[in-house]
């Protein structure tokens, strides 16, 4: 027997909620807080608050329905989204357990030295993920996500000269910030 709630949630679904109304919200939100931290399309005055106002309103509006236009976007963000909270509830999960140890007072990462370097690194880490759960969403025309291909092409091509090339510039990058960021600490007073 469907309940009351699952017959609610097939009817929005019919309806485009999900393919069209929640992302078209979600990047007309995002892109019009951006617009309005930056202030690209004017700085604020007495005259120009409200004229800035709709030009960035339009102009989110533009990219929303653009976005919700184009069906391969609408489902890599439909399938990278549930990925990104399930990270999200992992992090939180880490730091409720975290924190029991630590005991009492507020955990603050930012401020605190001792975490400094680990706190960088979990944002490497966790930056890393969200691009393979999004590279992971978008798919080819074959049906083959991005990630997919790209593990194959690694996977086919390891011995190649772009693959090696890639792995050599790594390695340099690598050393090049090793040593630039361990001799600056040496030299403090």
């Amino acid at each position: 027997m469907v309940s009351p709630l699952q017959n609610a949630i097939t009817f929005f679904k019919e309806f485009g909620l999900f393919d069209v109304v929640l992302p078209f919200l979600l990047i007309f939100t995002i892109i019009f807080a951006i617009l309005e931290k930056t202030r690209i399309l004017g700085s604020e005055g007495k005259d120009n608050k409200d004229t800035r106002k709709n030009l960035n309103g339009i102009v989110a509006f533009v990219v929303g329905m653009l976005v919700v236009a184009s069906n391969k976007i609408v489902n890599a963000i439909n399938s990278a989204l549930p990925n990104v909270v399930f990270l999200v509830i992992i992090c939180v999960s880490f730091l409720i357990l975290f924190s029991v140890f630590l005991g009492t007072g507020e955990l603050n990462f930012s401020t605190n030295e001792q975490f400094g370097k680990w706190t960088k690194g979990f944002m490497i880490v966790l930056l890393v993920l969200i691009v393979l759960i999004f590279l992971n969403s978008l798919t080819l025309n074959t049906g083959e996500s991005w990630l997919e291909y790209g593990f194959k092409y690694l996977i086919n091509n390891l011995s190649g000269p772009i693959v090696t090339s890639i792995i050599f510039l790594v390695i340099v990058i690598g050393a090049i910030f090793f040593v630039v960021s361990g001799s600056s600490s040496g030299g403090k007073k």
